[in-house]
């Protein structure tokens, strides 16, 4: 059976500062952040994994990095937010789980590992670490049985932040796509996520990897500290 897994690469990056997309970044091993994404994915998942990128800003760099996955084109990359890009790809991908990530995250393959568990399972969740709660970055909180009740980047109290991979089982894409739906072009995937969970019972859970490395690549500090990691 095989794993279909969806990295969102259409974003500009401006925050980073360079002049290419931002999964395309060098890292110190001479990898880019994608590259290592993509080794990471292989190295787990093998000969069953399908990937499809979506692309937007100087889509033809991706596409010429990486010429043996699939790609759904963000036309409207300069004016949506992730939510748009993820909505695209579901909507195309084959029926069945699918796991995404964004393009611009650094992390050990033993998430992944961690994460292969719940996916066999069909089960949804969200990546968290509960040691950091970053004012900048999306943030979650449980309901009674422990599964994830808001999420967004104005969560209180919040128990920590989504590290952004995820995974959204068969039976729940469904709910997914319709919360995407429902999103504004501004809007981060996360909202998607919590629409579904408010109006349908969308059942998702918190996978913890706070042992294991991994970080969002936004600014300096954060090249920085993927760096030093590798």
């Amino acid at each position: 059976m095989s794993m279909q897994a969806v990295i969102l690469a259409a974003g500009m990056g401006t925050r980073l500062g360079r002049p290419w997309p931002k999964p395309l970044t060098p890292l110190a091993d001479g990898r880019t952040i994608m590259g290592q994404q993509m080794d990471n994915l292989q190295r787990v998942f093998g000969a069953d994994l399908r990937v499809m990128t979506v692309v937007g800003f100087k889509l033809e760099m991706i596409l010429e990095a990486f010429p043996d996955v699939a790609y759904v084109y963000n036309e409207s990359y300069d004016q949506t937010n992730t939510n748009r890009s993820l909505l695209k790809a579901l909507r195309i991908s084959p029926d069945g789980g699918v796991l995404w990530m964004n393009g611009d995250v650094v992390f050990d393959h033993r998430v992944l590992e961690r994460c292969r568990p719940l996916m066999d399972a069909d089960t949804s969740f969200i990546c968290v670490n509960t040691s950091v709660v970053g004012e900048e970055e999306v943030k979650y909180t449980v309901d009674a049985a422990g599964r994830v009740a808001l999420l967004s980047k104005q969560v209180e109290d919040a128990l920590g932040e989504a590290v952004g991979i995820n995974f959204i089982a068969a039976r729940d894409r469904a709910d997914l796509i319709r919360g995407l739906e429902s999103c504004t072009d501004g809007d981060y995937f996360e909202r998607g996520l919590e629409i579904a969970i408010e109006r349908d019972g969308t059942s998702v859970v918190p996978l913890d990897i706070t042992d294991l490395f991994a970080v969002e690549v936004d600014f300096e500090e954060d090249l920085t500290r993927a760096n030093a990691y590798l």
